[in-house]
Parts: structure tokens; sequence; C-alpha cells
């Protein structure tokens, strides 16, 4: 952690040889963010700071409030904060007393901009902008240098003579002005959309004090450009917000128009990602003592004996489970998932090439006769392995990926047996290996969200009248009926017949001795890799 105050942090960037960059924050999660990104400063953007507080950048949010703010952001990181201080907020005096509050609350500077209080945004008919008195607006700085207690606090003086029209002599002019006047720095503004204005300056200007530009108009401009011509400093202005309104726009509209979550839910961040930035690793450590059995009656037993030869050359010497999707074996992307909802108990049973399965942090069974057995002798093999301590457990397999939310629901079911089926089933007949059609008490429709659908019957010859869908290759199974599971499976593959038996047939067996299986409808979220097709699918789920 660096040892130098906010304030020195800050100094040392403004003085460097090198040109550094700071990114707009604001809030404490945003400004977190920043920091983690690598940033060794941060804007506190009047811009965006009014519009997360959703009002106009015209000093509608009082100076009181952006403190308020700033103290979460202040709070939140490690690295200094440039405050965006429009016009001071006020006269000198005004000036005096802001210098005083951010100091209070570790900001390492201010930038105040030589325009009439309440500012507008540079970017709105700033042309048509007045700008302030140039004695008056180099006292105000004076009368900020004198209040600040920190020799490190440094004021940035912004000159909008380019915004408001004027030309490069009353930027020189006022930026001497300002220097004299104790800035220990100037930002040099500009709405072109090309860095004509901010090049011209700056070789007049030369190396007096440090230039602090903001690229957000001439943003085509090489940084390589602002390195020659050596500016100080990069700002990047506003674009953690704008990013931000892009996709909660997009996903607004698609939760209005879809009415569910399960075309966003993995493609924005986890709450625990959240959690995480929020520093809530206490609460994780008290849920750990108050919530022993939100993870600990939590399992999974992964399927993953088989080669999968129809992938070919792919896995010579590595089962299908291996297989990279995007650098990463498909068992990783499988356990992660788990991992997210909180199953950290998780048994894989391996048989082919059962070598190359080494992921850490797993419980592994070896099938060693897996090219003679099928899928239920590998999972009574994992099954005998629990020694009879059993869990709730969800039994998939190593080559399907899924949704979080699905085994999410399945443990929020009470009862013993439960299982998922995709209802879009029309075309998808490769899926039919996982275990069958699927015909249900009830189709899936909107009286189903009010209903217990129950398995009727599964497997191949389900007359195409009767299907309502495909099993997707999820079980959920209590920790009670964990042990009935087990001899259930005792008994089958006591008959040679059943040596191969897969998934499908236990559920035939289950169905023939009266057990409920409890049936959530789905549409689409998962993807079984059967084919190479499916690995390049697989890159976009």
């Amino acid at each position: 952690m660096n040892t130098k105050t906010k304030c020195q942090q800050f100094r040392q960037l403004l003085q460097s040889q090198e040109l550094e960059f700071i990114c707009e924050a604001h809030n404490g999660l945003s400004a977190k963010i920043v920091e983690e990104a690598g940033f060794k400063g941060i804007w506190g953007s009047g811009l965006t700071i009014s519009a997360q507080f959703g009002v106009r950048d015209n000093n509608e949010a009082s100076w009181t409030q952006i403190l308020d703010n700033l103290e979460f952001m202040s709070d939140a990181t490690h690295i200094p904060i440039l405050l965006d201080g429009d016009t001071g907020y006020g006269n000198f005096n005004n000036m005096q007393r802001l210098i005083r509050k951010l100091e209070q609350r570790q900001i390492a500077a201010v930038c105040i901009e030589d325009k009439i209080f309440p500012k507008t945004n540079s970017f709105l008919k700033g042309d048509a902008q007045p700008m302030a008195d140039i004695d008056e607006f180099s006292g105000k700085i004076k009368a900020g240098k004198d209040a600040q207690t920190d020799d490190d606090f440094c004021i940035i003086a912004r000159v909008e003579a380019f915004i408001c029209g004027w030309g490069l002599a009353e930027a020189l002019r006022r930026a001497e002005a300002y220097h004299q006047a104790g800035a220990d720095g100037i930002l040099i503004h500009s709405a072109l959309a090309v860095p004509d204005e901010i090049l011209s300056f700056k070789r007049e200007w030369g190396d007096r004090c440090p230039v602090v530009i903001v690229p957000t108009k001439y943003y085509s401009t090489p940084t390589d450009v602002f390195r020659q011509s050596e500016f100080a400093m990069v700002i990047w202005a506003n674009h953690l917000l704008r990013t931000a309104v892009t996709t909660m726009q997009k996903t607004a509209k698609t939760l209005k128009e879809q009415e569910h979550l399960l075309s966003i839910e993995d493609r924005i961040a986890p709450v625990s990602e959240v959690f995480r930035l929020q520093g809530a690793a206490e609460l994780q450590e008290a849920e750990k003592r108050y919530l022993p059995q939100n993870s600990e009656n939590m399992a999974a037993i992964i399927l993953a004996a088989s080669r999968g030869d129809e992938l070919g050359e792919l896995t010579e010497d590595k089962p299908k489970t291996m297989v990279h999707i995007q650098g990463t074996p498909l068992l990783s992307h499988i356990v992660d998932a788990y991992n997210a909802v909180g199953i950290k108990n998780i048994t894989v049973v391996r048989g082919y090439k059962k070598e190359a399965v080494t992921l850490p942090n797993l419980t592994y069974v070896d099938n060693d006769r897996f090219a003679d057995t099928g899928e239920l002798d590998s999972l009574l093999k994992a099954l005998r392995a629990k020694n009879g301590t059993f869990q709730d457990t969800i039994i998939s397999y190593g080559d399907v990926l899924f949704n979080q939310y699905i085994p999410q629901t399945l443990f929020q079911e009470q009862e013993d047996l439960v299982m998922f089926v995709d209802s879009s089933w029309e075309g998808k007949t490769s899926y039919t290996r996982l275990g069958g059609f699927a015909e249900c008490t009830l189709p899936n429709s909107r009286k189903t969200f009010h209903s217990k659908v129950y398995l009727q019957q599964l497997g191949q010859d389900v007359p195409e009248a009767s299907i309502h869908g495909v099993w997707m290759g999820f079980l959920k199974v209590s920790s009670k009926a964990c042990e009935q599971l087990q001899e259930i499976l005792e008994h089958m593959l006591a008959d040679p017949a059943n040596r191969k038996a897969g998934m499908s047939q236990l559920f035939q067996e289950l169905l023939r001795r009266k057990f409920p299986i409890r049936v959530l409808y789905t549409v689409g979220h998962w993807l079984d890799i059967n084919s190479l097709d499916d690995i390049v699918h697989a890159g976009e789920f």
C-alpha cells in the first residue's frame, strides 16, 4: 500500500515526467472500480456526479451534497481524487471553505473553471457562456491556496477561453495570471473534434507549470501525440457513467419486454461481485457463523467418465469435460457456475484419460470400467464414496453448460426429487441423448407458475403429441432420498442387463416405484456440448 498521503500522491502524478492518466468516478462503487482497474487517481466529475443524482450539470446539486458524495468515494479508495469543483461554488470566501472541507475528507485536489456561478456544462452552447473576470478568478485561486493546510493540496485552474469562443492569446493570458496566483496546474479545455487548440496552447505555454487535458471531444487523437507534447495528465472524464447508462437502458428495456430475468442474469455482475466491491468480507464471515447450512448442506455430483467420441481429435488425449471453451476447460466453467451459488462440495466421476482431469478443490471418484459400464455405475460409485453422509445433491453431466439460476432454483425446492425440463424441445433431437423426451402432468404455460408439475414418463418412445420437453441433465436429490437412491441403484445394477444403463432407466425405475419427481420448466439457458458446432456456440453462451 502507498505510504504517501493522497495529496502527496496527486502532486507526484501532476509533476511526473511521464504522461499520467486518471479516470472518472461518481460514487463509492465506481471509485473502487477505478482503483481496482489500476488507475493512480480519480476524477470526481461534476457532470457525472450531478447526473447520478438525476440533476443537470448547472450547480443544481449543492456543494454540500457533492461533499457528502465525495466522502463515500474517498472512504472507498486509497488513491487521490481530483474534484471537478466547477467555479468554486461561489466567491473567494466559498472557495476557502470548500478547500477546508475537501482536506477534511482527504480529497487531494480541486479543479475550478473561470466561468460564472452557477456554471453551465462546457459542451452546452459554450461559445455563448460568459467568462469570469480574470482578476476575480485569480483572487479565488489565491484565497484557496491561503486556506489549505496541507502544502501538497493542489488547485488546478481550468481555462475556458477556447470553449467560450476566445482565441489562443486570451487562453495564454488567463493561464499566466492563474499560474501567478498560485495554481499548481492548468487544465486547458477544448470542444473541437481535433486537438489543434490544446496543442497550440502547449507549444506556446511550454513547461511553466503542468498542463492537464480532457480529450472527450478529440478522442480519436493518438495518445502518443499527448506524450510528445509533454502534457502532464489526461482525464478520462465521463466514460464509466456513460457505459453504465447504456447498459442500464438495455437491461431495463429487456426486462420490460421479456418480463423475466433469464436473458440477463448471466450477462451482468453477480450479486457476489457487488458484495465484494462493498467490502462485505465480514458479512461472509457472519454467514459462516449464523447460516452454516447455507453452503454446507449442498453438493453436486458431475458424471464425466466418458470420452466424447463425437468430438474426434479434441478428445484423443483428454475427456470431453476437459476440452477448452474460451481457453478454460469445460469442467472449470461448470464448477465455477456451482461455486457462484455456494456449492463447494463437488464430486467428479472420472474415467477416460482420468489423469487429465486435475482441477483443484474437487473430490474425484474413478470409474475405471467406464468403457463397459454406463452412467448409473458412475453415479453409484459417487454415492458410495459419500460413506452414508449425504447432502442435498444435484446430479449433472460434465459436458452441459448452464445458467446459474438452474442450481439455485433446484435447491430452493423442498421436494426429494426435482428435475429441469426444457419445454422448447422442437428441433433439439440431439439433446434427447441425456435422457429423452418428457411427458409431464401439465405442459409449460402460465398455469404452471401456480401449479406443481410432475414427471409422468421419460424416454425416446414418448408419443410426439405427449412430449412436453426434454430433460436437461439436472436432477436434485434430497439428502434423505440419496440413501434410497443408492439402494435402488444397487438393486438395478445387480442385474447384468443394466450394466450400461443411463439416467433414463433410473427415471423409469423411480416412476415404477411411484416416486414423485417434481418438474421445473425453462426455455433454453443451457447448452449440451455434443458436437464441434456446440464448441463454437459455447464461446457465446
